[in-house]
């Protein structure tokens, strides 16, 4: 695995997802490093992310954490399993608790970290916030899929 490389990039370089995909020039465009027993982005807010005056819109945080969590999710199973590359996963559910308003204006962090796992299945938890204050927290449950999946091999 290469470090300087995120995993989106080391592994996904033609996704298309709106999240997390390199390939989407639409997209958030995620950024997940590992980093020890978590997994790490760093994400810059854009006038067009906001929800009102200064503040970043729930709807983007929600896809940041979905998409954080299940490259942690993905990246946890690749490690675990022996594997070269991580298996194709998706959410299976995932929830986001808003503590504070999140500022459009500065570098937000996610901090995502697997609870526990199974051959299939992860759970996972994660935080985004500014200046280690998390201003949200996800929980998520992250699936492999098997062939006749729309998402199989989709990196």
């Amino acid at each position: 695995m290469n470090k300087n490389l995120s995993l989106q990039d080391q592994f996904a370089p033609a996704l298309a997802c709106f999240g997390c995909g390199p390939s989407n020039p639409l997209g958030l465009q995620i950024k997940s490093y590992v980093d020890g027993d978590k997994v790490i982005a760093d994400f810059s807010p854009q006038p067009h992310h906001q929800a009102y005056e200064g503040m970043v819109n729930g709807g983007i945080i929600g896809a940041l954490l979905d998409c954080h969590m299940n490259w942690t999710a993905a990246w946890h199973l690749m490690t675990k399993l022996g594997l070269d590359v991580p298996p194709c996963t998706v959410t299976a559910s995932y929830g986001v608790e808003f503590e504070a308003p999140t500022p459009l204006d500065r570098t937000l962090r996610l901090v995502a970290w697997v609870v526990d796992s199974s051959e299939r299945r992860v759970n996972v938890r994660a935080t985004l916030g500014v200046d280690d204050t998390a201003t949200a927290k996800g929980e998520g449950t992250f699936v492999s899929v098997k062939p006749g999946h729309p998402a199989y091999h989709r990196w």
